[in-house]
């Protein structure tokens, strides 16, 4: 996959939480009459487009008859050993920003079984109430 796309009520805020998680812009653009750009991080791009009139997002998350795109995933296995630990420091540097209102956390990091893997799970939301995922592999499931 080349991107996911985001549209947003406010790319500069939008910018400013996205590197906090990690992603840096790699390319600064217009599309047509709005801003955009690339940014890199978490090995994968997205692309932020600023929405000139924004409506308030759909509640992809808490809406159980919501349908279409839902959230992204990110896993972290290679960058951290405690779930938990990486979302509690995550959430100091929200409360360290000047610019930013703390982190929205949708799921406290959990554990699920998918497949042949248990996996901690924690969900998060960006400044437009998008669905963010963040998973670590723990270990792979004893199958009966």
């Amino acid at each position: 996959m080349h991107h996911a796309s985001i549209r947003t009520a406010d790319i500069f805020q939008a910018i400013a939480f996205y590197e906090l998680l990690g992603f840096t812009v790699c390319e600064r653009f217009t599309a047509g009459i709005t801003l955009a750009c690339w940014m890199e991080g978490l090995d994968g791009r997205i692309e932020l487009l600023q929405v000139p009139r924004p409506r308030p997002a759909a509640d992809a998350f808490a809406d159980e008859h919501y349908t279409g795109y839902y959230h992204l995933s990110f896993d972290l296995s290679d960058r951290t050993d405690d779930l938990p630990a990486w979302l509690s420091t995550l959430e100091a540097k929200f409360a360290d920003s000047a610019t930013l209102p703390p982190l929205q956390i949708l799921l406290p990091p959990t554990q699920q079984i998918i497949g042949d893997r248990v996996y901690e799970v924690a969900f998060i939301a960006d400044t437009d109430g998008l669905p963010l995922e963040f998973l670590r592999v723990i270990s792979h499931a004893a199958l009966d």
